[in-house]
């Protein structure tokens, strides 16, 4: 019985291991591409602020660009994580939810690690539908859609006026995330919510 036991436990002990540096190196490339953007950044820069060995990298993602969409799939769950937990807590009803998703735009382009959207550079830098970074970037923004169709569902209006309004507030999210990244300033978050206010009361009073 002890032998299955240690065996279970030094099986386990690697994949921990590579999990951590996995996560590490996400961590890492993270930070670089959205402070220096993607092609500027080169694959020794990542591993140079990792401490990890070129070998240990290719382990985990086989190119610059997989690593890439790695750190914007992960930051896209983050993202829907966020946001999931600011509606839940909101209040006012479906209109208080549909808002939500603005105070969390709030939070985010006060937070210090704001530098623009990972996504829209993603884009891009990435121009060709086949590229990696580029199918993250655009399932996440499909994704983003999604949501906020669900959420303009639960004001009970039909498909096409939730579809449009969906359409509406995604613009105002990343009309307000260049703007406050180009001009420094997170009131575009507030002002961006003023905006959705008056366009979800004008969509249930139709």
């Amino acid at each position: 019985m002890k032998k299955p036991a240690r065996i279970a436990r030094s099986a386990a002990s690697p994949v921990k291991a590579r999990s951590a540096k996995r996560e590490h190196l996400l961590d890492v490339a993270r930070g670089l591409f959205a402070r220096q953007g993607y092609h500027a950044v080169g694959i020794d820069t990542v591993l140079a602020e990792a401490g990890v060995a070129k070998m240990t990298l290719y382990k985990h993602f086989p190119s610059k660009e997989a690593l890439i969409a790695a750190v914007l799939e992960r930051r896209a769950a983050e993202i829907v994580s966020e946001i999931e937990a600011k509606v839940s807590r909101a209040r006012g009803g479906a209109a208080g939810r549909v808002l939500a998703v603005f105070d969390w735009l709030d939070d985010w382009f006060r937070s210090p690690g704001f530098h623009g959207c990972l996504f829209i550079k993603a884009a891009s830098e990435y121009p060709e539908e086949s590229d990696l970074p580029r199918q993250a970037a655009v399932a996440f923004k499909a994704g983003c859609l999604a949501l906020l169709q669900r959420l303009c569902g639960e004001l009970e209006l039909s498909g096409t006026r939730r579809n449009a309004l969906a359409r509406q507030l995604a613009l105002l999210i990343e009309g307000a995330t260049v703007l406050a990244f180009i001009q420094r300033s997170p009131a575009a978050a507030a002002e961006a919510k003023d905006a959705a206010r008056v366009l979800v009361e004008a969509a249930t009073a139709a």
